[in-house]
């Protein structure tokens, strides 16, 4: 199936995110068509293998990049952070940082029912992307492509193992800094049969969002984007967290 013009500058500007040009095209078409897709489109091929596969490599990756990492992570703690990192939520989250969800091919029945942004297709969707540029280019370009898109996620995560309640680390962090109790405030998006809400949060001068199919997630993925950010402005200061 030709892309459109539109849908090429689309293709383009996901390369341009991930840092990474496809010699062949293909991996690519594979890795963003959905077995629903595929349902409705004969002699096309879903990304169910490249996923199996870019979630391998996706570990291998990370597993090496936190073996690196000068800090000296013991085996418990770099598990901890790779199943952080690797989570259904993380990778959906990157996805959508990504607009993945633009230019994944799904089923019309799915795409009605709100496909395109669930989390579980968006995660399987970066992970098969992740196979797509090992196998286009090799395991250097996949590892560039996971520090590229990932390397928030990680630091963050290398910053306290095996917490992922960013609202708890968020409320320690404003307490160590002498900040105030983080504010938040949540609200309801979306049609009724695509029930999202979106969350902000404000502490110490900074205000982040983040969106989820719950109240909790929503207000999760706040926290997480105000930890990140306390990161970036503070230099460490929340290396304690």
């Amino acid at each position: 199936m030709p892309a459109s013009v539109t849908g090429i500058a689309a293709l383009e500007a996901l390369e341009d995110k991930i840092g990474y040009r496809f010699h062949d095209e293909r991996y690519l078409e594979f890795a963003l068509s959905h077995s629903s897709w595929c349902a409705e489109n004969e002699a096309s091929t879903s990304n169910q293998r490249l996923e199996f596969l870019g979630d391998a490599v996706l570990d291998l990756v990370v597993s090496h990049i936190l073996y690196a990492d000068p800090r000296g992570l013991d085996e418990g703690q770099m598990s901890q952070v790779r199943a952080t990192v690797v989570s259904k939520n993380s990778l959906a989250e990157s996805a959508r940082d990504l607009c993945l969800g633009e230019v994944l091919r799904v089923g019309r029945g799915e795409r009605l029912s709100g496909g395109c942004d669930n989390p579980s297709l968006l995660a399987d969707a970066l992970e098969a992307l992740i196979g797509a540029v090992y196998l286009d280019g090799g395991l250097m370009s996949a590892e560039l492509v996971v520090k590229c898109v990932l390397s928030e996620r990680i630091h963050t995560a290398v910053l306290s193992p095996g917490s992922d309640d960013f609202k708890t680390r968020l409320q320690e962090t404003a307490v160590q800094l002498g900040f105030g109790a983080p504010k938040y405030s949540v609200s309801e998006i979306g049609a009724a049969n695509r029930e999202r809400f979106y969350a902000s949060v404000s502490t110490g001068g900074v205000i982040a969002e983040g969106e989820g199919s719950t109240k909790k997630e929503a207000s999760q993925r706040a926290a997480e984007a105000a930890c990140r950010l306390f990161v970036d402005l503070m230099d460490g200061d929340c290396a304690d967290v």
